[in-house]
């Protein structure tokens, strides 16, 4: 076999090119690289809870609806009202829709956290048997309200355009479930809300009395999140833990943590273990 080498201009070209697809399919690489980081560090809005914050790995993703459930007593409403205070403070207009306790008795409770929910910033919609009917509720009684559902969605987006509502909070969605007697006519209705919220690029979330039992309802499905509050027997002791159980569209902390109520609200503990700090 004779030798036979390539003359040194063929060899020159045939660099070029390698080298041309090299460094064409690095840069692909780098952009498929830069937009996936660019996915992760999307701009996030904070949960007011910086350990919470952590544990979704910077907060929720803007936009999107999330479900906050567990038994009574748990912080539920503590952990809304202080998502919707974070937005205060940065000047954002958030609104507050109470189905349970009387806006009256939230604004005396969130006192002792020092949240000001007389904040022009901050609106609130009270649509208990007992409050003050305001806006969406306006000469609706509540044993009315099944019948009323249209006029509830289309008040809400009314709210959500004229004041470019950024923060929405439902608390809790159990008594409208409880309220609408027919399964179907409740998961289009919760799905019409879901839908609006996402139209007008607010960021939600829906707290729910259900989930103590270990039961899943349509909500986890259809949110794009899952905080569960719950009390843990560790060590003798009672210890309220949370968990974040679902977070679409990005990786998050899946361990359970400690948290507590502080003067300021509630504190989450993110760098511990439920169990190995009270064991330990």
């Amino acid at each position: 076999m004779s030798n036979y080498s390539l003359p040194r201009w063929v060899c020159i070209q045939m660099g070029i090119i390698v080298l041309n697809l090299t460094q064409n399919y690095l840069t692909s690489n780098e952009k498929k690289k830069h937009v996936v980081e660019s996915m992760n560090i999307k701009e996030r809005v904070s949960t007011g809870i910086p350990g919470l914050d952590r544990m979704l790995k910077g907060g929720f993703i803007p936009g999107r609806t999330y479900l906050v459930k567990g038994g009574p007593g748990l912080g539920k409403t503590t952990l809304s009202i202080q998502f919707l205070m974070a937005g205060v403070r940065r000047g954002e207009n958030v609104l507050y829709i109470t189905l349970e306790e009387s806006l009256d008795m939230v604004q005396e409770d969130m006192k002792g956290f020092r949240f000001d929910l007389k904040d022009p910033h901050f609106m609130g919609i009270d649509a208990t048997p007992v409050g003050r009917k305001t806006h969406i509720f306006e000469d609706v009684h509540y044993a009315e309200f099944a019948e009323s559902l249209k006029k509830f969605i289309t008040a809400i987006e009314q709210r959500l355009k004229e004041h470019r509502i950024s923060r929405v909070v439902v608390d809790p969605i159990t008594m409208l479930r409880l309220t609408v007697n027919d399964e179907l006519t409740y998961r289009r209705l919760f799905i019409d809300l879901i839908k609006l919220f996402s139209r007008y690029n607010a960021t939600v979330i829906i707290t729910s009395d259900i989930g103590e039992s270990g039961n899943f309802g349509i909500e986890d499905y259809l949110t794009s999140g899952v905080i569960e509050l719950r009390r843990y027997d560790v060590g003798g002791k009672t210890i309220k833990g949370i968990k974040v159980t679902k977070f679409r569209g990005s990786p998050f902390d899946e361990d359970v943590r400690p948290y507590a109520f502080t003067d300021a609200g509630i504190e989450v503990y993110d760098s511990d273990r439920l169990y190995e700090r009270y064991v330990s």
